[in-house]
């Protein structure tokens, strides 16, 4: 276990640098090599806040040792999902050095660290290194809508301003920008930039992408509800937020496709697109975090601009996990089957 106080005065290991390509530093670490071939199922986690609205250290710690219990390939923290837009300096770097001591170098920690302007996403990029992480989420910049030639200008800066591996962040709906295929094919030319979040909705994109970027260049689905047939056209897995509710569920699709066994992925991909459709009803992570506190796992609080659930929403999410939690015990992250103090959790008193 790790305290706030202890994580930010430095309590977390040194940074696991990987040399993807010529220069100093020229250190392939073990961990390293995994984030450049990651595959199968990474979720993006939640930030869980307190009844104060500080981070639950506790409840956060506890989420990463759930996620590894159930197979996660590696750890996204402090992204959208994370609501990073409303962390600290401090709480993004507490979190990444949280995430650390957790896995213990089991798994990647793939820090959150995209900024609308590149100064600040540099700064972003080196805290994580600092922190610990073993990679960085790199956001396409949102709001100012650069032109590609721009888009190329600010990803190559952060690649020549950190140690770590990037993987890029496509989200159009978010960004109001997206990454061309071209401009992904010119990144990835870059020894640093080693993989592709893609949300920007085309399941066929991997199929286009593929011989453009190589095989090892990883191409990651950033959507819950593509997440099978993009794999199917030659993505390598999903970063995700369902796999936070139901990772098990996930992790069996994964295997069932990767096994060539297309029946049984497309069967559990049913009850995943149930819960994945809930889960999105409202704005990621509201929902999310209103599902995990029904777990037991954390409070349902999210920081403003975001507020609750709406109550419709949230009878509908709980009939959905009641249904699924008893379906597919072993394979959901936690149980509706919540005590005292769990319940006092899932309403946020």
């Amino acid at each position: 276990m790790i305290n706030a106080k202890e994580s930010v005065e430095g309590s977390a290991p040194a940074p696991r640098i990987l040399n993807i390509g010529g220069g100093a530093p020229n250190i392939t670490s073990l961990i390293g090599r995994h984030v450049s071939k990651l595959t199968g199922y990474a979720p993006a986690l939640p930030t869980p806040f307190n009844i104060e609205g500080n981070i639950d250290v506790p409840a956060f710690e506890h989420l990463c040792d759930l996620q590894l219990a159930h197979g996660a390939t590696a750890l996204i923290v402090c992204g959208t999902t994370g609501e990073a837009p409303t962390l600290t300096s401090e709480e993004h770097r507490l979190l990444i050095q949280i995430a650390t001591v957790q896995t213990r170098g089991r798994i990647p920690v793939i820090a959150g660290a995209g900024a609308n302007a590149t100064a600040h996403a540099i700064k972003l990029s080196r805290d994580a290194e600092a922190a610990g992480a073993d990679a960085v989420l790199s956001v396409v910049p949102y709001y100012n809508k650069p032109m590609q030639a721009g888009l190329y200008a600010h990803f190559r800066s952060i690649a020549e301003s950190t140690g770590l591996p990037i993987i890029l962040y496509d989200v159009p709906a978010r960004t109001a920008c997206c990454l061309s295929d071209h401009t992904v094919a010119r990144l990835a030319e870059l020894p640093r930039i080693i993989g592709l979040k893609d949300a920007a909705g085309d399941a066929t994109r991997p199929a286009r992408l593929r011989p453009l970027v190589g095989t090892n260049f990883r191409l990651l689905c950033g959507e819950d509800t593509l997440a099978l047939p993009y794999m199917a056209q030659g993505g390598d897995g999903c970063i995700s937020v369902t796999s936070n509710v139901a990772p098990g569920l996930c992790r069996s699709m994964y295997l069932a496709w990767k096994r060539g066994q297309s029946v049984r992925a497309r069967r559990l991909e049913r009850p995943i697109a149930e819960l994945t459709a809930v889960l999105f009803r409202e704005t990621n992570p509201v929902p999310l975090k209103q599902a995990l506190a029904s777990l037991g796992l954390m409070t349902p609080a999210v920081r403003l601009p975001l507020v609750r659930l709406s109550e419709p929403h949230r009878i509908e999410l709980s009939e959905v996990l009641f249904r699924l939690c008893h379906e597919h015990a072993e394979q959901m992250i936690g149980s509706t089957e919540a005590g005292p103090v769990n319940r006092r959790l899932a309403v946020g008193q």
